[in-house]
């Protein structure tokens, strides 16, 4: 009998084409997880993730779901697939959920953190995990930009899917930004993000940080529901889901 197992996994998203797997190319996270449990229980395995991160996004604490037929523990599960899976993926845990457990819908909450490097020195160790500016952005008016984005909007000024269907309306409670020596990072915790928003959010943010737009802005932004208002699209690589929480 199938039973339903939560996985919280990390990888480094570098080399791959995002989560969701594609017919043009095996490098996905989603196909290198199900093809490792397909052929741990010699039969197709599909498996449900929290969220689909972007080509090239890395990921702390990533959770999904699978029905699997297997007679091996949880812990077994776990150690099969770190013995066959990529080492730029790692399975941190594994265990068995209810049947109803689905990690996309019964997700409540997930955290990104977006990492920028302000040093003067080339970050050689870090370069695939940040992106590196050329100019420091003022992190007071990034700040004041940042709490008028808070709560809950209609956040389509900072979506790139111009074809999307479904409500643009998100809830955003925390946005913190910190300047610790040579980084600078960006926390956020809300109950859903869009593609690409956390991406935009933090474009839109450094342009205040330099000067290149107001930080009283946002409200006009937000009203106004055009991506082309928006700032830039950061780099893939500076970003990270940091965890996806549940009930």
């Amino acid at each position: 009998m199938k039973r339903n197992y939560k996985f919280v996994l990390s990888y480094d998203g570098s080399r791959y084409s995002g989560w969701e797997h594609q017919p043009s190319t095996d490098l996905t996270i989603q196909g290198k997880l199900e093809n490792v449990l397909s052929r741990m229980t010699d039969q197709p395995v599909e498996v449900i993730g929290a969220g689909r991160t972007d080509a090239g996004v890395h990921a702390r604490a990533m959770t999904a779901n699978a029905r699997l037929e297997t007679s091996l523990t949880p812990e077994k599960i776990r150690d099969y697939m770190n013995q066959y899976l990529p080492d730029d993926i790692c399975v941190r845990e594994v265990r068995e959920a209810s049947e109803r457990f689905h990690s996309r819908y019964n997700a409540t909450g997930k955290t990104y953190c977006y990492t920028c490097y302000v040093g003067e020195l080339k970050p050689v160790f870090q370069r695939k995990y940040v992106t590196v500016l050329k100019e420091v952005p003022d992190v007071d008016l990034m700040r004041r930009a940042a709490a008028d984005l808070l709560g809950t909007h209609d956040f389509a000024s900072f979506c790139s899917n111009p074809r999307m269907k479904k409500s643009t309306v998100r809830k955003v409670d925390v946005i913190d930004i910190e300047r610790k020596g040579s980084y600078l990072t960006f926390t956020y915790h809300g109950t859903g993000f869009l593609q690409h928003m956390v991406r935009i959010l933090t474009g839109t943010l450094i342009e205040v940080g330099l000067g290149k737009r107001s930080p009283d802005s946002m409200p006009e932004l937000l009203e106004a529901k055009k991506r082309a208002l928006a700032g830039p699209t950061m780099p893939a690589g500076g970003l990270c889901l940091m965890k996806v929480e549940y009930m």
